[in-house]
């Protein structure tokens, strides 16, 4: 009997030592049972994350990461050049944000945009019609605009698949270049889309050279056919319109040659590229980005040159289109921060007034 106490005893123990070991294996098939398929191990359950923690991650990401790549130089050089990238990609968007954000166009009781530049007309691109001026007829420094008369005189010249041959004297052009190099040959129509898309000045003179045999007979070129277009209170002295003394123009002048470059297929065609891929002659390529910035902000604007110095401040000639509707706005002696604002506020309205 006391037997069968001890064997009932020793029984109990043995079945109250198992509960905990079963207990275990319920919990274990139960985190089993939620485990993402494919992932061994125990699942971990996700921290909350505060706006602490994310600035923290974000400070990671730009500090620790890096210091993470050191054992590999190949990996460290991508890494930092990532870096840079991603830098100067959140700079250059920062600063296109704040220039794509046009602050409030006053107007006048007319309902006209009112402009901070010296000087500005709107005219109706097919007619001719004088749609809005101020002050059109002072004399002005008209900086790269002018550029479009250079064109127009090459457009208009005909031969545009000829090649041309750089020469040394071609190349002696600041501040902005496209450094072409003496001896290299290029054909004109890609040495005029350079010219109209990117404005470099050392293209300009060897568009001119080429066409007229130096630049100062180029240059009595540009005032014979201004003259032929009206645009009589101008005078060139160069084919890119960096200062000299003597070279001037009027915002009327230079819409009268804008309205004729408008009128030039070769003209149009090239004036309302955003960019282009310009070919060395050495086989590099380069990606020319549209000096004017209104092609990627605007629909409706189809052109068509900017221009800047020191003495001429800020100036474009812009142009829009819409169906029935041309219109070309030349805005001078403006300011950086006007500029775009101005000449978008002026082809808005002249579009759809």
């Amino acid at each position: 009997m006391k037997s069968s106490r001890h064997w009932l005893w020793f029984l109990c123990v043995l079945i109250l030592a198992s509960v905990p070991t079963a207990w275990s294996q319920d919990a274990a098939d139960s985190s089993e049972a939620v485990r993402p398929s494919g992932v061994s191990g125990s699942v971990r359950k996700a921290k909350a994350v505060t706006a602490k923690d994310k600035i923290a991650k974000a400070n990671r990401s730009d500090n620790e990461q890096d210091a993470d790549a050191e054992p590999t130089p190949s990996r460290k050089a991508k890494t930092s050049k990532s870096t840079h990238t991603h830098s100067h990609r959140a700079r250059a968007k920062s600063k296109e944000t704040a220039e794509t954000i046009p602050a409030p166009t006053e107007f006048t009781p007319e309902g006209i945009p009112k402009t901070s530049a010296a000087s500005v007309i709107v005219v109706d691109a097919n007619s001719g019609k004088t749609l809005y001026e101020k002050n059109p007829d002072q004399f002005r420094a008209p900086a790269s605009t002018q550029k479009l008369l250079t064109a127009l005189i090459v457009a208009e010249s005909g031969f545009l698949d000829r090649q041309v041959t750089v020469q040394p004297t071609d190349t002696m052009a600041e501040p902005v270049k496209l450094n072409i190099k003496a001896g290299d040959t290029y054909q004109r129509i890609d040495l005029l889309r350079a010219l109209l898309v990117k404005s470099p000045n050392d293209v300009a003179r060897c568009l001119a050279r080429d066409n007229a045999g130096s630049i100062e007979a180029f240059a009595e070129v540009m005032n014979r056919r201004a003259q032929q277009l009206g645009a009589v209170h101008s005078h060139f002295v160069n084919p890119n319109g960096l200062p000299v003394p003597g070279q001037y123009s009027t915002a009327r002048d230079l819409s009268l040659i804008a309205r004729t470059a408008y009128a030039n297929p070769t003209i149009r065609s090239i004036v309302c590229l955003p960019q282009l891929v310009f070919r060395f002659a050495n086989g590099r390529t380069r990606e020319l980005e549209n000096t004017n910035k209104l092609l990627r902000r605007l629909p409706y604007c189809n052109g068509m040159k900017t221009g800047y110095t020191d003495s001429a401040g800020k100036c474009l000639i812009a142009s829009g289109t819409r169906p029935g509707r041309d219109v070309i706005v030349v805005v001078l002696g403006d300011t950086s921060s006007r500029v775009w604002r101005d000449a978008s506020a002026l082809l808005s309205w002249s579009l759809w007034m």
